[in-house]
């Protein structure tokens, strides 16, 4: 259930989705219209987790992960999840592939030390790669033993998605809307004032290092603060080089991005992220805001 309270010039409420907690910023100071603004993005939020979340099994994620090889038609809103996905891949060269859900047998990213052995990935390697997915919108047909996991982009989108019906129900207010520190706002305050946006920090998970003004558009961040393996000296961030089944060596512990909607920053991130100890030249060659720890 959402919780609406009133700031010194705003409305704040939270709520819990998709495992984080889940706040919206409304410059307004009208608390009908906030809170009216914050159920939209809590309803929101709690929809796409349902539908594209690889823990239920009752939707078209499922669906698709027990299908054995057998074609799924999927409805346009899937389908534009998965033409994205497809884009990610082709240019990270493969690194990131929503197929590679399957490795999550191997890793469990819960701050321990256990590695998963070189066998298991191998064993688990045959089934990860979009090349091996036949998908002609609307209809998607993967090799038995394969699964999708959206995880790599379904908050961001959550987000986005979030801000936007806010817009279409109340024209240009301003509203800052944040899942689990991924962050959209849809329009400049009427005073001009940014929203102001702390950035954690990677090593001290909780404080932040930094206060990021923000006007209008999309800001994510990627790292491995809170979800990581840390075995013989080593941290090994949650991101997994699909081709490999292993954390990228030489990653930073943090990439936080703005871009003109909070899928393009959490794409960005992410790719970032995969690129190891050439995460700087990549976002310098995307022109792009980025902060990296």
């Amino acid at each position: 259930m959402d919780v609406v309270t009133r700031e010194s010039d705003h409305f704040v409420g939270r709520f819990t989705a998709m495992a984080c907690p889940c706040e919206v910023l409304v410059d307004t100071h009208d608390e009908s219209l906030a809170r009216r603004a914050v159920d939209i993005a809590a309803q929101c939020a709690w929809r796409v987790e349902r539908k594209f979340s690889r823990y239920c099994d009752d939707n078209i994620v499922h669906r698709i992960n027990t299908a054995e090889g057998a074609p799924v038609t999927v409805d346009d809103e899937t389908a534009n999840l998965l033409d994205f996905a497809t884009a990610l891949t082709q240019l990270s060269d493969g690194r990131f592939d929503i197929s590679s859900g399957v490795l999550r047998r191997a890793w469990t990213f819960d701050g321990g030390d256990r590695l998963p052995a070189q066998s298991t990935i191998d064993g688990l390697l045959p089934h990860v790669g979009w090349s091996k997915v036949r998908w002609s919108r609307p209809e998607l047909q993967m090799q038995p033993h394969m699964q999708i996991d959206f995880g790599g982009v379904g908050k961001e989108y959550a987000v986005d998605t979030a801000a936007k019906l806010i817009e279409e129900e109340f024209g240009n207010i301003s509203c800052l809307v944040n899942f689990g520190g991924d962050v959209a706002v849809c329009h400049p305050r009427g005073d001009q004032a940014p929203w102001r946006v702390g950035v954690e920090a990677a090593a001290t998970p909780g404080s932040a290092v930094g206060l990021i003004q923000l006007h209008q558009g999309g800001l994510a961040t990627s790292g491995d603060s809170r979800r990581y393996v840390l075995a013989n000296g080593q941290r090994y961030s949650h991101i997994l080089d699909a081709r490999t089944g292993w954390p990228v060596a030489g990653a930073p512990r943090s990439v936080t991005v703005a871009a003109r909607t909070c899928t393009q920053a959490g794409a960005l991130s992410t790719l970032a992220m995969l690129q190891g100890s050439s995460a700087r030249t990549f976002l310098e060659a995307q022109h792009t805001r980025f902060w990296l720890q």
